[in-house]
């Protein structure tokens, strides 16, 4: 009977990203399937973040009810992973002693040998070593379920603002090699997917050798402008480039990339987002304060002209496109005057979404050693009315769209009702719609007939052709192929 495996993910989309190659892993060591029932599971896995406030001592919390269940069937496993397992190591044991495996996002391939050496010694294993880019080279292939997938194409950071455990849990950054990400996306679309999300911490600092010369992707490098040139180096690929190739892998029909940041965010990214149709027409791109001497407390890099001109250039690449963002409000020293910078930033650059946070101090990084002297009601006052301000901005975007036609990939039913569909649209917002059911995984036209809170009203227009016939679905009917092979 194959081991149940439950994973409880909180964070960002790299740590999705992660909690599906955990479950890759160790499906493909010991055939373990995952369960929504954390009392049904024989492995216990907790992907953790350190971004938001008090994110340990949920991670604690979380544990205290795993204990039960230890208490109950003592030969459950448990592991914590992620980002607080990396910047707590060994002392997730001294509370938690019961914990089995503790792991690192760079040493989640490891767990099957981790599990192993539990299981023989009795012994807890901790590993939370930065091993580089290894961990791709010994991931087995991504599990398609459906016709979307993401792809993670660098690890770590190097920015080092000085709000952010990241670069401390996640290393720096460290690009995977431009042969090795093209050859996932392909083997994704051969197996179904047409449309991809490339991830990483700040996905847009991708560079990579483009070592193997003579094949197609080396041949064409090197006449491509968007590389650096270096004095007794290989050339460098740069992200415009990496996006353009991936647009051209056949099957692949939209292209998406999160998080971005603004220093890395060239020309030759602005000028893909106005020549490669397939290139999604949303870009998330944080940018924390509208004040510049607190973007130089956060040591962001830029400054908020230097910001708007990013935006203002995007937005003449590509008119259609939606820009969101991210906030940070309430640190340290952030006055009145700073705030209501980031709310004019806010209204001239109309944002299409956001996430706004209040700060909270992470210990280990430069500002924790700052006074946190914005009263916390004044931090949630002015979330409340930064959030307000964008979310407004999102609800005028989103009535310009009812009676506009988009195309859209069918992913699955609606949250809400199983009888409808849901998909995303080119500039990131869910739509639902009826429909009969073998339009699952398959691209359609849809008309925008209504605007909500948070979602669009939609029906369907005519099927896009040129892809698989109504009996069939393409990852259905790669699935088909795979078994039969």
């Amino acid at each position: 009977m194959p081991r149940k495996l439950y994973i409880r993910t909180i964070g960002c989309q790299m740590n999705e990203y992660d909690s599906q190659k955990m479950s890759d892993v160790l499906f493909a060591a010991e055939g373990a399937e995952r369960t929504s029932d954390a009392a049904d599971a024989d492995i216990l896995l907790f992907n953790t973040c350190s971004v938001r406030e008090k994110a340990q001592e949920k991670v604690f919390t979380d544990l205290g009810r795993a204990r039960e269940l230890k208490l109950a069937r003592p030969d459950i496993l448990i592991g914590v992973g992620g980002c607080v397992a990396s910047q707590e190591g060994a002392g997730i044991l001294e509370r938690a002693p019961f914990v089995d495996l503790v792991f690192g996002p760079q040493t989640l391939h490891r767990l099957p040998a981790l599990i192993a050496a539990r299981r023989s010694s009795g012994l807890p294993q901790v590993d939370i070593s930065f091993p580089e880019i290894e961990k791709f080279d010994h991931l087995p292939p991504t599990r398609v379920e459906g016709a979307t997938a993401s792809v993670s194409i660098m690890e770590g950071c190097s920015k080092y603002c000085s709000f952010c455990i990241v670069p401390y849990t996640r290393g720096e950054e460290v690009s995977r090699p431009l042969d090795d990400v093209l050859a996932d996306v392909a083997e994704l679309a051969q197996r179904g997917v047409s449309e991809v999300t490339l991830l990483g911490q700040n996905v847009n600092a991708w560079r990579a050798p483009v070592l193997r010369v003579g094949t197609e992707v080396g041949a064409d490098a090197a006449v491509t402008p968007d590389m650096d040139a270096h004095a007794g180096s290989a050339a460098r690929a740069g992200f415009a480039l990496l996006l353009e190739y991936v647009c051209e892998i056949p099957g692949i029909e939209r292209v998406r990339y999160t998080t971005s940041h603004p220093r890395e965010f060239g020309d030759a990214l602005i000028e893909a987002h106005a020549r490669l149709p397939k290139l999604a027409r949303h870009v998330h791109l944080p940018v924390q304060s509208g004040s510049d001497r607190v973007l130089s407390a956060m040591k962001r890099g830029y400054s908020t002209l230097e910001y708007k001109s990013i935006v203002r250039r995007l937005r003449r690449a590509c008119p259609q496109i939606s820009i969101s963002s991210d906030f940070i409000v309430g640190f340290p020293g952030e006055t009145d005057e700073d705030f209501e910078r980031t709310m004019k930033l806010a209204d001239e650059l109309r944002f299409d979404g956001s996430f706004c946070f209040t700060y909270s101090a992470r210990p280990g990084t430069p500002a924790a050693a700052l006074c946190d002297d914005v009263p916390f009601d004044t931090k949630n006052d002015r979330v409340r009315r930064l959030q307000a301000q964008v979310d407004g901005y999102a609800a005028s975007v989103s009535a310009g769209m009812v009676g506009t036609r988009e195309r859209v990939l069918v992913t699955g039913p609606s949250r809400r009702d199983a009888d409808e569909f849901a998909a995303r649209t080119s500039n990131n917002r869910v739509v639902n719609f009826a429909g009969p059911r073998h339009l699952i995984s398959r691209w359609v036209e849809v008309e925008i007939t209504e605007a909500r809170a948070h979602t669009l009203r939609a029906v369907v227009a005519h099927p896009t052709r040129g892809h698989a016939p109504d009996s069939e679905t393409a990852s259905e009917r790669a699935r088909t192929q795979t078994h039969a092979g």
